[in-house]
């Protein structure tokens, strides 16, 4: 017997509109369309866009204008603004989406484990106790708890407080 996970979310990944080229450098480029895209802020170095298969609700990204698959390469005003706002991030999680624990992580290069190697891009991950079982561990499915939606809107809404 097979098992079936019913996942109607994932229909848009299937049959929705693919972006050609960076999907991080249209998002950049495409300010009108933030809501759609689910940015939660955007200034001069970079914005932050929720992840679309976050790991756990209130999942989001720190990404640079700046289309670049190279860290070290980066200029050293735009890494401290993301470090600045990474700091900001998970005192908004931590006192705004209560979360326990937050996980920063970047993965750099396809061999990295990045999804979108050719641009950078930080990971900021709310965390609780728990938050981790069986069906995660044994059977490498994830669980996402609540709407996708009503995440976005909170976490845009704890931005405008936390992130100034």
């Amino acid at each position: 017997m097979n098992d079936v996970l019913y996942a109607p979310w994932r229909s848009e990944y299937v049959s929705g509109e693919r972006i050609e080229g960076c999907v991080f450098c249209h998002i950049s480029s495409h300010v009108k369309d933030d809501s759609a895209l689910h940015v939660l802020y955007r200034d001069e170095y970079c914005f932050m866009v929720m992840n679309k298969y976050p790991y756990t609700p209130g999942h989001f990204m720190i990404i640079p204008h700046l289309h670049t698959d190279k860290l070290e390469e980066l200029p050293s005003e735009t890494w401290l603004h993301m470090s600045d706002l990474a700091q900001k991030s998970v005192r908004l999680l931590k006192e705004g989406f209560n979360a326990h624990g937050v996980n920063i992580g970047m993965n750099l290069g396809e061999s990295g484990g990045a999804g979108i190697a050719e641009h950078v891009h930080m990971h900021i991950v709310p965390r609780w106790q728990k938050d981790t079982n069986f069906i995660t561990s044994i059977a490498h499915t994830r669980v996402y708890s609540t709407d996708f939606e009503k995440i976005y809107n909170r976490i845009k809404e704890l931005v405008a407080e936390y992130i100034k």
